[in-house]
C-alpha cells in the first residue's frame, strides 16, 4: 500500500481546504499506532475490506522512508 497524493479540496472554505491534510495526517498515524501496538490495520480498498498486518506496515514505512 503506498501512500496517497493529498488532493486539495476546491471548495472556497478553509477548513475544507485543509480536511485532505487532516485525513493524511489522521491515517498516518493510525499506522504508527497499530506498528506500536501489533495490531492489523483494517482499511477499505476498492470497496473491500482488508486487514494489514503490523509486519506488513512496517515494511511499506521503510519502504517510504527518506534518507
Amino acid at each position: 500500500m503506498t501512500t496517497p497524493e493529498i488532493q486539495v479540496s476546491r471548495l472556497p472554505d478553509a477548513d475544507m481546504q485543509a480536511a485532505p491534510a487532516a485525513l493524511a495526517r489522521a491515517a498516518q498515524r493510525a499506522r504508527e499506532i497499530a506498528i506500536r501496538t501489533g495490531t492489523p490495520l483494517i482499511v477499505s480498498v476498492n470497496g473491500k475490506v482488508v486487514e494489514i498486518s503490523p509486519a506488513e506496515l512496517m515494511r511499506e514505512a521503510a519502504l517510504n522512508r527518506k534518507p
